[in-house]
């Protein structure tokens, strides 16, 4: 009896089921986004900051509290196995990173303002940044919309963070 063609029929079928685009609706990651502004302070001012604050002012409500800094760090591509697993890493980058946790963030326009001293003690110019947070879609609209407020503090002010 022959049974060689019955493997390959396997395979294929196989394959074709576990390559099967599911053009239904994609499921959402199970995170909730963070109300917040977030600050980044760049390496080369890090030394500058030893305290902060943030001020955030939108839809004429505003919240203000010391933001803890922590290490920042970027991602480092791992790379890939053959079979597909990618991974990557986090490595310290000198910057420092907080946040300002609110109650509600929209896109409607809002002001930040930034004081702190410095490792001496002595107040470190206070800075304003009037912007708009931004509003995206990182999931597919069918996840919702998420608003971020992300600024950068360094020696020239403080302004919006790159998209």
């Amino acid at each position: 009896m022959r049974k060689s063609g019955l493997l390959p029929a396997l395979m294929t079928t196989a394959l074709l089921t576990s390559c099967y685009y599911y053009e239904g609706p994609q499921p959402c990651p199970a995170i909730a986004q963070a109300t917040a502004v977030s600050v980044t302070i760049p390496a080369s001012y890090v030394p500058q900051v030893a305290t902060l604050r943030l001020k955030a002012c939108q839809d004429g409500l505003c919240k203000e509290d010391a933001v803890e800094l922590r290490p920042g760090s970027v991602s480092v591509d791992q790379g890939c196995t053959p079979d597909g697993v990618c991974s990557a890493t986090a490595s310290p980058d000198g910057t420092l990173t907080g946040a300002l946790f609110l109650d509600s963030l929209t896109e409607a326009p809002m002001a930040v303002t930034a004081t702190g001293t410095s490792p001496d003690g002595k107040a470190l110019p206070v800075r304003t940044l009037d912007f708009r947070p931004r509003g995206d879609y990182p999931f597919g609209e069918q996840c919702g919309r998420f608003v971020t407020a992300s600024v950068v503090l360094d020696a020239e002010g403080l302004r919006e963070a790159p998209a």
